[in-house]
């Protein structure tokens, strides 16, 4: 399993530009074969920060996922929202049985 973070600080005359836009974008990757999660988290300390918190099946999903149309688009439109560059961190997991 893949889960990735991705840390976003938007412009603050730009943020609800941004929701809208990224709204698209979880929608069609939550419906990719290989996706388990998906989720846009606001900060509740930071004005304007968020991270997208991604959960995949393996490396391949993450792959399909980095190559689709849908992520392609929104990584073209996604500089004009961007107060900074976004940080993105990478983990493998693995299910913890009780």
């Amino acid at each position: 399993m893949i889960i990735i973070h991705a840390h976003f600080q938007i412009k603050a005359d730009k943020e609800q530009a941004f929701l809208e836009e990224v709204r698209s974008l979880v929608s069609a990757s939550r419906a990719e074969e290989g996706n388990i999660s998906y989720d846009l988290m606001k900060d509740t300390e930071k004005e304007q920060t968020y991270t997208m918190v991604e959960t995949w099946k393996d490396g391949a999903a993450v792959e399909a996922h980095n190559t689709s149309e849908h992520f392609i688009d929104f990584g073209k439109k996604a500089p004009e929202y961007m107060a900074a560059p976004i940080d993105v961190q990478v983990f493998a997991g693995e299910k913890v049985e009780r």
